[in-house]
């Protein structure tokens, strides 16, 4: 029975081991991050803009359903994976919405800085676990160029549900800090242009996943505002109005890492075409992280190829990726010594705990994991011999709602037996085939329970 014909949500998934190194190519869905703030700025530009290679996920339905709701004309071709928007130059057509955002951090915190650029009243509010997610810094960054905007979350006042009181925004100075999200600085940016004057906005303290702040300043020089920065000071002209135009959205770099991965526990080479090194995305340097642990990587224009190696543990600072965490971590229950990894404190306010969650998941393979405020240390598996015995109890790995968990301890099931994912679709975030396609390129079909 495919998964298809049913009508209802499977609770598990397991994939079987393989008995050769799974090699070949793939090419995955587009960039939710490009996605995002290339619908952002689409919106919010004069005139009309045809996006490509669009990423159909549950984000992107969250963020195009959003400015549907504000009353754009929107058209989204998903099996071309093709948007065409009518901007709205940073006046929603209308100017009073309830609008739910699931647990999408990218659409809440783009969503909120732009809407307060205008004079209309909205509330924005997700999944429980949204309601735990801080948004406070991204707040005080708004009301310092006079925004009204305001958490009406009655036990924690730093989090969603959002209430926009719409009076626009001055513009001159604001701060915000860079230690707990680049989402905060990447909304603050991609809203500036739409002040009544220009925008200074300094980071304080260390910024963390630099190369999110990297590409949306791309992406707005794309759509027509180009930003200044000088020692940690972005300066942004104001008032201005992006324009519309045709773009094309690289594929994720993100959900690469887990072909990498692959490889890597496999031994075996694959290809992800479609991207290389000089991509917006930063993410696509975890490829360099599997080569300092033994892999080899090669790379030329338009795709990078993985061959597994004998693997050695690291010591690393992932700040600048930390979204592949979830992907090294498994991996890195197979290398020879432990994987310090360090500089991702940030990752405990995602879509769950990414440090003390993904530790709980690892010790259910029989590993030493230590935890620290910045990350972890993951030791390789002493027991192999148990852990990869047939006849041992299942391994049940819970997800947490996290995509990133779903797909990063998905992988083992290629190499561990009796390793089931509960709740498999939650990788519609950003992957909705991810394990029809992992399985596909192993030469199996994914077992689903429901």
């Amino acid at each position: 029975m495919k998964l298809e014909e049913t009508s209802h949500v499977p609770s598990m998934v397991t994939l079987s081991p393989v008995n050769a190194p799974v090699s070949g190519s793939v090419r995955v869905p587009g960039s939710k991050s490009l996605t995002n703030r290339a619908l952002i700025c689409a919106a919010m530009a004069r005139g009309a803009s045809v996006l490509s290679g669009v990423l159909e996920s549950e984000d992107t339905e969250v963020m195009i359903h959003a400015w549907q709701t504000l009353g754009l004309s929107l058209n989204w071709d998903k099996a071309k994976e093709r948007v065409e928007i009518s901007g709205c130059a940073g006046v929603p057509a209308r100017m009073e919405a309830d609008l739910f955002v699931a647990n999408s951090g990218t659409s809440i915190r783009f969503l909120t800085a732009a809407l307060a650029t205008t004079h209309g009243r909205y509330q924005l509010d997700g999944v429980p676990r949204m309601r735990e997610r801080p948004i406070g810094d991204l707040l005080s960054g708004l009301a310092a160029l006079g925004a009204k905007v305001v958490s009406t979350n009655s036990v924690r006042n730093d989090c969603p549900p959002v209430m926009i009181e719409g009076c626009g925004v001055n513009g001159g100075k604001t701060a915000v800090a860079g230690s707990v999200s680049s989402q905060f600085l990447s909304g603050l940016l991609m809203a500036a242009p739409y002040a009544s004057s220009s925008v200074q906005i300094e980071v304080l303290g260390e910024m963390v996943s630099r190369p999110y702040v990297d590409m949306t300043v791309s992406i707005m020089r794309d759509f027509g505002v180009y930003v200044e920065e000088r020692e940690n000071v972005f300066t942004i002209p104001a008032p201005a109005v992006y324009q519309g135009r045709e773009y094309r959205i690289e594929p994720d770099a993100s959900a690469a890492s887990y072909f990498f991965g692959i490889a890597a526990l496999t031994g075996g080479v694959i290809r992800v075409e479609g991207l290389d090194f000089n991509s917006l995305q930063g993410d696509v340097q975890f490829a360099r992280v599997l080569e300092r642990m033994g892999c080899l990587v090669k790379s030329e224009s338009g795709f990078i190829e993985l061959t597994g190696g004998e693997l050695r543990g690291v010591d690393i600072d992932m700040n600048s990726i930390s979204d592949t965490v979830q992907t090294l971590a498994p991996v890195a229950l197979f290398a020879k010594g432990p994987t310090r990894v360090r500089g991702v404190a940030h990752n405990r306010h995602k879509e769950t705990d990414r440090i003390s969650d993904l530790a709980r998941e690892l010790r259910k393979f029989g590993a030493r994991i230590d935890e620290h405020d910045d990350g972890l240390t993951i030791y390789p598996v002493e027991e192999m011999d148990w852990l990869l015995d047939y006849s041992r109890e299942p391994i049940y790995i819970d997800t947490y709602r996290d995509h990133r968990m779903a797909m990063g301890m998905g992988m083992l099931g290629l190499v561990v037996p009796n390793v089931y994912i509960r709740d498999p679709r939650c990788t519609t975030k950003t992957f909705p085939k991810y394990f029809e396609t992992v399985a596909e390129l192993a030469g199996q079909v994914p077992q689903y329970s429901f």
